[in-house]
């Protein structure tokens, strides 16, 4: 598994793309986790970059949470609206840990305030999930072909070229 900073520094393609994406869409991306019968649930989450790491906070209560709490592993995927996919898109992979030290609640609560003015800061965080990744994938297309650049721990991203 790996934090953001080291899979940015493994994967620098898949992570500019998946940044860029995510910045692009307000930082809108769909979250797939597992529900409890086991069939797949997709969500959407506005997952925040912060002290280094990807973090998946939010809405206290919520049934995608719930999911993570129970099972913890979660697919990540840049909201695409574009079906030429002329600007990327990116997936990531992995299992969340929930991070319960309140100090860095508070600092992750004035961090997202300074940068969106949405103010927690002072509330109790139910959960607070960092990201630890175990894959991920990117999609570029261009003239005339389509590049899909793929990334696992342990190895350095490839790149599979479609015409």
């Amino acid at each position: 598994m790996a934090s953001w900073n080291e899979f940015a520094e493994a994967a620098p393609r898949i992570a500019a793309i998946f940044s860029r994406r995510h910045a692009a869409t307000g930082n809108l991306c769909m979250l797939g986790t597992l529900r409890s019968d086991g069939f797949p649930r997709i969500s959407p989450v506005e997952p925040r970059f912060f002290e280094d790491q990807l973090w998946i906070a939010g809405m206290p209560n919520t049934t995608k949470f719930r999911d993570l709490a129970r099972d913890p592993r979660f697919c990540l995927h840049t909201a695409t609206v574009d079906t030429d996919v002329k600007e990327g898109d990116a997936k990531l992979w992995g299992v969340v840990d929930d991070v319960q030290d309140k100090a860095l609640h508070q600092r992750f609560a004035q961090a997202l305030f300074d940068e969106t003015g949405f103010d927690i800061r002072g509330q109790e965080f139910d959960h607070c999930y960092r990201a630890d990744l175990t894959g991920g994938s990117a999609v570029e297309v261009g003239d005339g072909h389509m590049d899909i650049t793929i990334w696992k721990p342990g190895e350095p991203e490839h790149v599979v070229r479609k015409h």
